[in-house]
């Protein structure tokens, strides 16, 4: 397996992987499939392009042969120039317990360094047992902050956050 950017020119993929992910975790994100599959290609192509250009968002693919295993943004914080969050993070069913989850939000913690940002933060399913227990292995603990699902208000979500180390001196 191997970690690699998306590239400005998949926006197609990108499309799919969401869809793929959105189809196998319904009460994992804060949108639909439907509502996803529904946007329009500019959308894609706009969300694609936010996530490749240099000095914004990233997005993170998990690759096994030729097939994304998995996926993870890693996003500037509105509020917070200190801060970035991870968004979206999904590993396919088959690739679950192998540690694609972790590989991806090491690169999520390596590209955050490099932002010089001090802290992430995630919103995580209350009632997903494996997605916190990854994140809390990954040094992620609760803030106190819960709310309704945007796509099933019924199911509550809580924010993690995890301080992060100073990226090493280059000069030593």
């Amino acid at each position: 397996m191997r970690i690699r950017r998306l590239e400005p020119h998949e926006a197609a993929l990108h499309r799919d992987v969401r869809l793929r992910a959105l189809r196998d975790a319904p009460n994992a994100f804060g949108e639909t499939a439907a509502q996803a599959q529904a946007q329009p290609p500019a959308f894609w192509e706009d969300l694609t392009r936010s996530v490749t250009e240099q000095g914004r968002n990233v997005m993170f693919l998990a690759i096994e042969g030729d097939a994304v295993c998995g996926a993870t943004y890693g996003l500037r914080d509105r509020d917070d120039d200190q801060a970035g969050r991870v968004g979206g993070t999904w590993v396919a069913p088959v690739s679950r317990r192998q540690a694609v989850g972790s590989a991806l939000l090491e690169a999520v913690f390596s590209w955050a360094r490099a932002q010089g940002f001090r802290r992430l933060r995630l919103w995580a399913p209350a009632a997903s047992p494996a997605a916190l227990a990854l994140y809390r292995r990954a040094g992620f603990t609760e803030t106190g902050r819960r709310g309704p699902l945007p796509s099933n208000a019924d199911l509550q979500i809580m924010e993690l956050e995890r301080t992060l180390p100073a990226m090493p001196d280059q000069d030593s």
